[in-house]
């Protein structure tokens, strides 16, 4: 079984910084990408960042040059610092990891709410 740990979720200012981690577990040979995601209430869900297992990044246009996704390989670990953080930043967001076990396959998060409020 292979699980996602999401943390670092909160409340915050505008204009302050949040770091979310998401940390996978259990069968696993490698991990070939994470993602992160967000939605907001009323609203679909929507790409924010995804970082590839060389290290290859993409960001939504909304959060470019304000977060930063990155990975820690050696905890199966990936992060998304967000810094000048907005209200219409609040949303849910969730971690979502392609793994490679017997086979390929992408796996989700919980979920953790992040509120700016203004």
């Amino acid at each position: 079984q292979v699980q996602l740990v999401e943390s670092g979720g909160g409340l915050v200012q505008a204009g302050g910084s949040l770091r979310l981690s998401c940390a996978a577990s259990g069968s696993i040979f490698s991990i070939n990408a994470m993602s992160w995601y967000r939605q907001a209430p009323g609203k679909q869900r929507e790409f924010v960042a995804s970082i590839t297992s060389a290290d290859s990044t993409n960001y939504a246009d909304s959060v470019k040059g304000r977060f930063t996704i990155s990975r820690d390989n050696a905890k199966n670990t990936a992060y998304l610092q967000m810094r000048s953080l907005k209200p219409e930043d609040t949303a849910g967001y969730y971690c979502n990891a392609l793994i490679q076990t017997s086979y390929q396959r992408s796996y989700w998060g919980q979920g953790t709410q992040v509120t700016v409020s203004s």
